[in-house]
């Protein structure tokens, strides 16, 4: 076997050669995803946040035979102290079927009690003692601790913002004095 000596110059083509077999196209980088922007879903408006949520179908059904939805679908803005269904479970029994034959009357005066005019977050709610309701009357706030109440009722969710204000959940049905 011979053995055959290559010169310098020839050993670096090779290398280079052997470097770069594969090499003839031009390395493109990966393609990057152009950012698309997630479409944000439109804010829904007071009547249509507690029919979604569905722990109000109480207040809903009430708030649409008073003929309220339409204020409170409204441009506002409004703040809604707004019961559960079991806020009204607490009322004595068929205290809401006797509300709902007379829709325009008490029914009425009991849900305007609930809506304060404007727009109040928490932090704006827990600065005030009073505030004036769309019914006419104040309602009275009390900070006890980490508890918030308002006319004897419990805040138990705060903040759910709407296009058209904010719904506070409450544990109890308030109803206006006489």
């Amino acid at each position: 076997m011979k053995l055959q000596i290559v010169g310098i110059g020839t050993f670096v083509l090779i290398v280079a050669l052997l470097l770069c077999a594969g090499c003839t196209q031009p390395v493109t980088p990966p393609a990057t995803p152009t950012p698309t922007a997630t479409p944000v879903p439109e804010m829904k408006d007071i009547v249509q946040t507690a029919v979604a949520d569905g722990r109000f179908t109480t207040l809903v059904a009430a708030v649409q035979a008073a003929d309220l939805a339409p204020t409170l679908s409204g441009p506002g803005p409004f703040t809604v102290f707004a019961p559960t269904d079991d806020a009204f479970k607490k009322l004595p029994e068929g205290t809401v079927e006797t509300l709902l034959k007379d829709p325009k009357g008490q029914l009425s005066q009991i849900l305007l009690y609930h809506v304060v005019p404007g727009k109040l977050m928490a932090a704006d709610v827990v600065k005030q003692t009073n505030l004036t309701t769309a019914q006419g009357k104040d309602l009275t706030i009390k900070v006890e601790n980490q508890t918030v109440m308002v006319d004897g009722a419990t805040i138990v969710i705060t903040d759910i913002e709407t296009k058209n204000g904010v719904i506070h959940v409450i544990d109890a049905v308030m109803i206006p004095p006489a």
